[in-house]
């Protein structure tokens, strides 16, 4: 017999997900299936470790009708997962994450950390 599956709660910091509810529709369902694979234990096609965050740390990197949609999430032990940030990219300077996008998201995982203490 099939175990169950043990799936992670998802959690959204309040301004991540007012980012979020302003991207497309469409790039937001995509998002979602890649934030419910990774709520079951998986890591989506469009998933990728963020380095220099810490370990358990990912961002969901999405080319979109020639757009560029992220979602920052966090896996954190005992308390599932966390969705930092969502932001459109419009950096120039190539795939890199823009500076003030990875500022804001060290930031708000500092404090979501020492909220869940």
């Amino acid at each position: 017999m099939a175990e169950p599956r043990k799936t992670r709660p998802v959690s959204w910091i309040q301004a991540a997900l007012r980012e979020f509810e302003k991207l497309p529709k469409d790039a937001q369902s995509t998002l979602l299936t890649a934030l419910t694979i990774a709520a079951d234990g998986g890591k989506a096609d469009i998933g990728k470790p963020m380095h220099g965050l810490g370990s358990g740390v990912f961002e969901i990197a999405l080319a979109f009708r020639g757009d560029a949609f992220r979602v920052v999430y966090a896996v954190i032990s005992g308390d599932g997962i966390w969705v930092i940030h969502a932001f459109q990219k419009k950096s120039k300077q190539g795939i890199q994450t823009p500076k003030h996008e990875i500022d804001l998201v060290k930031d708000r995982l500092k404090r979501l950390r020492e909220a869940l203490r």
